[in-house]
């Protein structure tokens, strides 16, 4: 069974304007679907097919770089559409408002802590809102399509939120302005999706 590229849980124009509708076709339109279609293109005829990205990505050291890098990048768009909603922004309650408190001290110094992570994260990848094996909450950044679930990974654990700072995720509108990309993405972040996920991995 190959991997197919998800639908958007939105129309394209329905993070305008702090993600613009142009930047939303080519990111899942051109680059998702590349590294969809690359990723079955590296997995077909080993293996790997018919296995979960999870567990793919969870042994990912005993497989090469294609596979390495298509499969972090199918899977890590996969939840970052799923992060952000047109209905986003504000903050979470309930056991993921505590645990952000408890982790953190506040959701401001989450969001501080988050967008330095994102902020310089030296050429293209990704920050990351992780549950790690102790069960807490953890900010950390990875490069290129790497995450948290690469056994090769610095920092190990579940990812439930995170924002791509490669430039093709934001410079069609933000050129060089990546701390103000960082920023907006604040206002669509789906914080019942980010909940639901942090319930998951504990």
């Amino acid at each position: 069974m190959a991997f197919e590229l998800p639908q958007l849980p939105y129309a394209h124009a329905a993070l305008e304007p702090h993600i613009d509708t142009r930047t939303m076709e080519i990111h899942h339109g051109k680059h998702h679907a590349g590294y969809t279609n690359n990723l079955n293109n590296a997995i077909a005829g080993t293996d790997l097919e018919g296995k979960n990205i999870e567990d793919i990505l969870a042994n990912i050291s005993q497989h090469g770089g294609a596979v390495r890098n298509n499969g972090g990048g199918f899977y890590n768009h996969d939840l970052f559409w799923k992060v952000m909603s047109p209905n986003g922004g504000g903050a979470p309650s309930g056991e993921l408002g505590e645990a952000i408190n408890s982790a953190f001290g506040s959701l401001d110094a989450f969001k501080d802590a988050f967008s330095k992570a994102a902020a310089t994260r030296f050429g293209s990848g990704w920050a990351w809102l992780i549950v790690n094996a102790a069960g807490k909450l953890e900010v950390c950044s990875t490069a290129n399509q790497d995450n948290p679930l690469m056994d090769i990974a610095e920092v190990k654990g579940t990812p439930i939120l995170g924002i791509d700072v490669w430039e093709h995720a934001y410079y069609l509108n933000y050129q060089n302005r990546r701390p103000d990309y960082i920023s907006a993405f604040f206002n669509v972040v789906n914080w019942e999706e980010v909940a639901t996920r942090f319930a998951a991995a504990k």
